[in-house]
Protein backbone atom coordinates (compact mmCIF):
# COMPACT_ATOMS: atom_id res chain seq x y z
CA UNK A 1 0.00 0.00 0.00
CA UNK A 2 1.23 3.46 -0.91
CA UNK A 3 -0.19 6.54 0.75
CA UNK A 4 -0.10 10.30 0.45
CA UNK A 5 -2.37 12.95 2.03
CA UNK A 6 -5.93 12.00 1.05
CA UNK A 7 -4.84 9.08 -1.13
CA UNK A 8 -4.23 5.37 -0.57
CA UNK A 9 -3.33 3.01 -3.39
CA UNK A 10 -3.15 -0.78 -3.15
CA UNK A 11 -0.57 -2.38 -5.44
CA UNK A 12 -0.87 -6.01 -6.52
CA UNK A 13 2.04 -7.24 -8.60
CA UNK A 14 1.78 -10.23 -10.92
CA UNK A 15 4.30 -11.49 -13.44
CA UNK A 16 2.52 -9.89 -16.39
CA UNK A 17 0.79 -6.86 -14.88
CA UNK A 18 0.50 -4.46 -11.97
CA UNK A 19 -3.01 -3.78 -10.63
CA UNK A 20 -3.48 -0.50 -8.73
CA UNK A 21 -6.67 0.00 -6.73
CA UNK A 22 -7.75 3.39 -5.36
CA UNK A 23 -8.84 2.73 -1.74
CA UNK A 24 -10.11 6.25 -1.08
CA UNK A 25 -12.35 6.60 -4.11
CA UNK A 26 -14.71 4.18 -5.82
CA UNK A 27 -12.21 1.34 -5.81
CA UNK A 28 -11.21 1.94 -9.42
CA UNK A 29 -8.54 -0.46 -10.67
CA UNK A 30 -5.89 0.55 -13.21
CA UNK A 31 -3.79 -2.20 -14.79
CA UNK A 32 -0.26 -1.63 -16.06
CA UNK A 33 1.41 -4.24 -18.29
CA UNK A 34 4.68 -5.29 -16.65
CA UNK A 35 7.94 -5.22 -18.66
CA UNK A 36 9.40 -8.17 -16.72
CA UNK A 37 8.25 -10.73 -14.07
CA UNK A 38 7.86 -9.59 -10.49
CA UNK A 39 11.03 -11.16 -9.11
CA UNK A 40 13.13 -8.86 -11.34
CA UNK A 41 13.08 -5.77 -9.15
CA UNK A 42 10.42 -3.60 -7.52
CA UNK A 43 7.66 -1.20 -8.56
CA UNK A 44 5.95 1.96 -7.39
CA UNK A 45 3.32 4.34 -8.78
CA UNK A 46 2.76 8.09 -8.87
CA UNK A 47 0.42 9.72 -6.31
CA UNK A 48 -2.17 10.23 -9.05
CA UNK A 49 -1.90 6.56 -10.04
CA UNK A 50 -1.31 7.31 -13.72
CA UNK A 51 2.32 6.16 -14.03
CA UNK A 52 4.01 2.98 -12.81
CA UNK A 53 7.75 3.02 -12.22
CA UNK A 54 9.43 -0.37 -12.59
CA UNK A 55 12.88 -0.53 -10.98
CA UNK A 56 14.45 -3.53 -12.68
CA UNK A 57 17.74 -5.39 -12.82
CA UNK A 58 19.05 -3.19 -15.64
CA UNK A 59 16.72 -0.21 -15.99
CA UNK A 60 14.22 2.22 -14.56
CA UNK A 61 11.14 2.21 -16.79
CA UNK A 62 8.13 4.53 -16.57
CA UNK A 63 4.95 2.98 -18.01
CA UNK A 64 1.46 4.45 -18.36
CA UNK A 65 -1.79 2.49 -18.18
CA UNK A 66 -1.89 1.93 -21.93
CA UNK A 67 1.40 0.10 -21.70
CA UNK A 68 3.32 2.88 -23.42
CA UNK A 69 6.86 3.46 -22.17
CA UNK A 70 7.19 7.11 -21.21
CA UNK A 71 10.92 6.85 -20.70
CA UNK A 72 13.64 4.44 -19.65
CA UNK A 73 17.06 4.87 -18.04
CA UNK A 74 19.48 1.96 -18.12
CA UNK A 75 21.90 1.42 -15.27
CA UNK A 76 24.45 -1.09 -14.01
CA UNK A 77 23.33 -4.67 -13.41
CA UNK A 78 22.04 -5.75 -9.98
CA UNK A 79 23.04 -9.38 -10.52
CA UNK A 80 26.13 -10.99 -9.02
CA UNK A 81 27.38 -11.72 -12.52
CA UNK A 82 30.14 -9.69 -14.16
CA UNK A 83 27.65 -8.13 -16.52
CA UNK A 84 28.83 -5.20 -18.62
CA UNK A 85 26.09 -5.29 -21.26
CA UNK A 86 23.44 -2.56 -21.45
CA UNK A 87 20.76 -5.15 -22.33
CA UNK A 88 18.28 -3.39 -24.57
CA UNK A 89 15.51 -5.87 -23.67
CA UNK A 90 14.52 -8.25 -20.89
CA UNK A 91 14.62 -11.17 -23.35
CA UNK A 92 18.43 -10.93 -23.46
CA UNK A 93 18.77 -12.14 -19.84
CA UNK A 94 15.40 -13.77 -19.16
CA UNK A 95 16.92 -17.26 -18.98
CA UNK A 96 20.01 -16.33 -16.98
CA UNK A 97 19.96 -17.72 -13.43
CA UNK A 98 22.02 -14.94 -11.86
CA UNK A 99 19.80 -12.23 -13.33
CA UNK A 100 16.75 -14.09 -12.03
CA UNK A 101 18.18 -14.06 -8.51
CA UNK A 102 19.68 -10.59 -8.61
CA UNK A 103 19.73 -7.97 -5.90
CA UNK A 104 17.56 -4.91 -6.44
CA UNK A 105 17.22 -1.19 -5.96
CA UNK A 106 14.00 0.78 -5.56
CA UNK A 107 12.25 4.02 -6.46
CA UNK A 108 9.63 6.32 -4.93
CA UNK A 109 7.74 9.46 -5.89
CA UNK A 110 7.83 12.53 -3.69
CA UNK A 111 4.60 13.41 -1.89
CA UNK A 112 3.63 15.93 -4.57
CA UNK A 113 4.60 13.61 -7.42
CA UNK A 114 7.04 16.15 -8.89
CA UNK A 115 10.20 14.21 -8.09
CA UNK A 116 11.29 10.59 -8.43
CA UNK A 117 13.97 9.25 -6.12
CA UNK A 118 15.76 6.06 -7.22
CA UNK A 119 18.48 3.81 -5.81
CA UNK A 120 20.43 2.30 -8.71
CA UNK A 121 23.67 0.51 -9.40
CA UNK A 122 26.03 2.22 -11.80
CA UNK A 123 29.17 0.95 -13.48
CA UNK A 124 32.28 3.05 -13.91
CA UNK A 125 34.66 0.86 -15.89
CA UNK A 126 34.89 -2.38 -13.91
CA UNK A 127 33.97 -0.71 -10.61
CA UNK A 128 30.39 -0.88 -9.37
CA UNK A 129 28.93 2.05 -7.49
CA UNK A 130 25.49 2.59 -6.06
CA UNK A 131 23.83 5.96 -6.49
CA UNK A 132 20.80 7.82 -5.22
CA UNK A 133 19.20 9.73 -8.06
CA UNK A 134 16.56 12.45 -8.14
CA UNK A 135 14.78 12.55 -11.49
CA UNK A 136 12.07 14.52 -13.23
CA UNK A 137 9.29 11.89 -13.52
CA UNK A 138 7.92 13.55 -16.65
CA UNK A 139 10.89 12.64 -18.86
CA UNK A 140 13.50 10.89 -16.68
CA UNK A 141 15.96 13.80 -16.59
CA UNK A 142 18.46 13.26 -13.77
CA UNK A 143 18.37 16.38 -11.60
CA UNK A 144 21.08 15.32 -9.17
CA UNK A 145 22.84 12.24 -7.84
CA UNK A 146 24.81 11.11 -4.79
CA UNK A 147 27.07 8.14 -4.09
CA UNK A 148 25.37 5.97 -1.44
CA UNK A 149 28.67 4.34 -0.40
CA UNK A 150 26.77 1.06 0.01
CA UNK A 151 26.85 -2.46 -1.39
CA UNK A 152 23.19 -3.34 -1.18
CA UNK A 153 21.09 -6.43 -1.76
CA UNK A 154 17.84 -4.46 -1.65
CA UNK A 155 16.41 -1.12 -0.60
CA UNK A 156 13.22 0.63 0.52
CA UNK A 157 12.19 4.27 0.15
CA UNK A 158 10.18 6.25 2.73
CA UNK A 159 8.50 9.38 1.32
CA UNK A 160 8.11 12.43 3.53
CA UNK A 161 5.12 14.84 3.50
CA UNK A 162 7.56 17.54 2.40
CA UNK A 163 8.73 16.59 -1.10
CA UNK A 164 12.21 17.96 -0.36
CA UNK A 165 12.89 15.00 1.97
CA UNK A 166 13.16 11.26 1.40
CA UNK A 167 14.35 8.33 3.48
CA UNK A 168 16.12 5.23 2.18
CA UNK A 169 17.14 1.97 3.82
CA UNK A 170 19.81 0.01 1.97
CA UNK A 171 20.00 -3.63 3.07
CA UNK A 172 23.29 -5.47 2.63
CA UNK A 173 22.51 -8.73 4.43
CA UNK A 174 20.73 -9.89 7.58
CA UNK A 175 23.17 -8.04 9.82
CA UNK A 176 24.11 -4.96 7.80
CA UNK A 177 22.07 -1.99 6.68
CA UNK A 178 22.29 1.77 6.36
CA UNK A 179 19.75 4.57 6.52
CA UNK A 180 20.16 7.52 4.17
CA UNK A 181 18.14 10.65 4.90
CA UNK A 182 18.08 13.00 1.92
CA UNK A 183 17.16 16.67 1.55
CA UNK A 184 17.10 18.46 -1.81
CA UNK A 185 16.73 22.23 -2.02
CA UNK A 186 16.38 22.31 -5.79
CA UNK A 187 20.11 22.61 -6.36
CA UNK A 188 22.01 20.53 -3.79
CA UNK A 189 21.29 17.10 -2.35
CA UNK A 190 22.34 16.69 1.29
CA UNK A 191 22.54 13.11 2.57
CA UNK A 192 22.88 11.99 6.17
CA UNK A 193 23.93 8.41 6.80
CA UNK A 194 23.09 6.26 9.79
CA UNK A 195 25.16 3.08 9.78
CA UNK A 196 23.72 -0.18 11.08
CA UNK A 197 20.18 1.20 11.27
CA UNK A 198 16.92 0.41 9.45
CA UNK A 199 14.26 3.05 8.78
CA UNK A 200 10.84 1.88 9.98
CA UNK A 201 8.37 4.76 9.52
CA UNK A 202 7.95 8.51 9.04
CA UNK A 203 5.39 10.42 11.13
CA UNK A 204 2.30 11.88 9.42
CA UNK A 205 3.38 15.49 9.95
CA UNK A 206 6.92 14.64 8.90
CA UNK A 207 8.44 16.00 12.09
CA UNK A 208 9.95 12.67 13.15
CA UNK A 209 11.05 9.30 11.84
CA UNK A 210 11.74 6.03 13.67
CA UNK A 211 14.58 3.55 13.15
CA UNK A 212 15.95 0.45 14.80
CA UNK A 213 19.47 -0.95 14.83
CA UNK A 214 20.36 -4.09 12.91
CA UNK A 215 20.64 -5.99 16.21
CA UNK A 216 17.01 -4.98 16.90
CA UNK A 217 17.89 -3.88 20.41
CA UNK A 218 16.38 -0.38 20.46
CA UNK A 219 14.03 2.03 18.72
CA UNK A 220 15.40 5.47 17.87
CA UNK A 221 13.37 8.63 17.34
CA UNK A 222 14.98 11.10 14.93
CA UNK A 223 14.06 14.69 14.13
CA UNK A 224 13.45 14.82 10.38
CA UNK A 225 14.72 18.37 9.91
CA UNK A 226 18.31 17.51 10.74
CA UNK A 227 18.32 13.76 11.51
CA UNK A 228 19.20 14.27 15.18
CA UNK A 229 18.49 11.27 17.42
CA UNK A 230 16.23 12.48 20.23
CA UNK A 231 15.25 9.44 22.27
CA UNK A 232 15.44 5.63 22.27
CA UNK A 233 13.54 2.66 23.70
CA UNK A 234 15.27 -0.60 24.63
CA UNK A 235 13.21 -3.70 23.78
CA UNK A 236 14.53 -5.88 26.61
CA UNK A 237 13.72 -3.25 29.25
CA UNK A 238 10.31 -2.17 27.93
CA UNK A 239 8.61 -5.21 26.40
CA UNK A 240 7.29 -8.11 28.51
CA UNK A 241 8.76 -11.45 27.50
CA UNK A 242 6.51 -13.74 25.45
CA UNK A 243 5.97 -17.40 26.29
CA UNK A 244 5.94 -18.18 22.57
CA UNK A 245 9.48 -16.83 22.27
CA UNK A 246 10.94 -18.81 25.19
CA UNK A 247 14.71 -18.78 25.22
CA UNK A 248 14.94 -15.80 22.84
CA UNK A 249 15.50 -12.18 23.71
CA UNK A 250 12.86 -9.63 22.77
CA UNK A 251 13.62 -7.96 19.44
CA UNK A 252 12.00 -5.05 17.65
CA UNK A 253 10.78 -6.01 14.20
CA UNK A 254 13.12 -4.52 11.60
CA UNK A 255 10.85 -5.15 8.58
CA UNK A 256 8.31 -2.34 9.10
CA UNK A 257 6.37 -0.21 11.56
CA UNK A 258 3.54 2.32 11.40
CA UNK A 259 3.28 5.94 12.51
CA UNK A 260 -0.43 6.79 12.11
CA UNK A 261 -0.45 9.72 14.57
CA UNK A 262 2.31 12.09 15.61
CA UNK A 263 1.68 10.94 19.18
CA UNK A 264 1.43 7.22 18.47
CA UNK A 265 3.62 4.71 16.67
CA UNK A 266 2.95 0.98 16.18
CA UNK A 267 5.95 -1.34 16.35
CA UNK A 268 6.08 -5.13 16.33
CA UNK A 269 8.16 -7.71 18.18
CA UNK A 270 8.76 -11.44 17.67
CA UNK A 271 8.00 -11.44 13.98
CA UNK A 272 9.42 -14.97 13.71
CA UNK A 273 7.12 -16.30 16.44
CA UNK A 274 3.67 -17.70 15.68
CA UNK A 275 2.05 -14.84 17.56
CA UNK A 276 3.66 -11.49 16.65
CA UNK A 277 2.92 -8.71 19.12
CA UNK A 278 2.26 -5.09 18.15
CA UNK A 279 2.82 -2.26 20.59
CA UNK A 280 1.73 1.34 21.00
CA UNK A 281 4.73 3.59 21.53
CA UNK A 282 4.56 7.25 22.57
CA UNK A 283 7.23 9.04 20.51
CA UNK A 284 7.25 12.08 22.80
CA UNK A 285 8.53 10.00 25.71
CA UNK A 286 9.58 6.81 23.89
CA UNK A 287 7.51 4.87 26.40
CA UNK A 288 5.50 1.72 25.78
CA UNK A 289 1.77 2.44 26.19
CA UNK A 290 0.47 -1.09 25.74
CA UNK A 291 -0.15 -3.98 23.38
CA UNK A 292 -2.66 -3.72 20.53
CA UNK A 293 -5.59 -6.12 21.01
CA UNK A 294 -6.82 -7.27 17.60
CA UNK A 295 -10.20 -8.99 17.13
CA UNK A 296 -8.41 -11.91 15.44
CA UNK A 297 -4.85 -13.16 14.99
CA UNK A 298 -2.64 -11.10 12.69
CA UNK A 299 0.56 -11.91 10.86
CA UNK A 300 3.69 -9.90 10.25
CA UNK A 301 4.42 -6.32 11.32
CA UNK A 302 2.14 -3.26 11.36
CA UNK A 303 2.71 -1.23 8.19
CA UNK A 304 2.15 2.42 7.49
CA UNK A 305 -1.14 3.36 5.80
CA UNK A 306 -1.03 7.13 6.23
CA UNK A 307 -2.79 9.45 8.64
CA UNK A 308 -4.78 7.60 11.30
CA UNK A 309 -4.35 4.06 9.95
CA UNK A 310 -2.07 1.08 9.52
CA UNK A 311 -2.39 -2.29 7.81
CA UNK A 312 -1.41 -5.93 8.17
CA UNK A 313 -1.17 -8.70 5.58
CA UNK A 314 -2.33 -12.27 6.19
CA UNK A 315 0.24 -15.04 6.45
CA UNK A 316 -0.69 -16.44 3.03
CA UNK A 317 -0.40 -12.96 1.48
CA UNK A 318 -3.95 -13.06 0.08
CA UNK A 319 -5.69 -10.59 2.42
CA UNK A 320 -4.92 -7.08 3.58
CA UNK A 321 -6.53 -5.63 6.73
CA UNK A 322 -6.72 -1.86 7.24
CA UNK A 323 -6.89 -0.73 10.89
CA UNK A 324 -7.39 2.38 12.97
CA UNK A 325 -7.76 3.16 16.66
CA UNK A 326 -11.42 3.28 17.75
CA UNK A 327 -10.92 6.52 19.68
CA UNK A 328 -8.27 8.30 17.64
CA UNK A 329 -5.10 8.89 19.60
Amino acid sequence: MLHWPGRRLLLQRGDTELAVRDLNGEGTVVRFPAPWPRRYGSVTVSPTGDVAMFAGVHALRAVDATGAVRWEIRHGCWSAAVCTGAHASFAEYADDYRHGHADSGSAAFSSDGKLLWAHVRNRAGRDINEEWLILDPADGTVLTRADTMTVGSGSLHFPHPNSAYMGLTVLADEENASVLWGQWDGADLTVQRFAEEVLLAVGPSGEYFVTTDTGQWSLYLHRAEDGTELRSLDAAEAVPHSASAAGERVRWDYEAAAFPYDGTAMVGTEYSAEDPRHWLVDPQTMALRGRIAYPFAVSGPPRSAGQGAWYTVSKDQTTLHLWNLPHGE
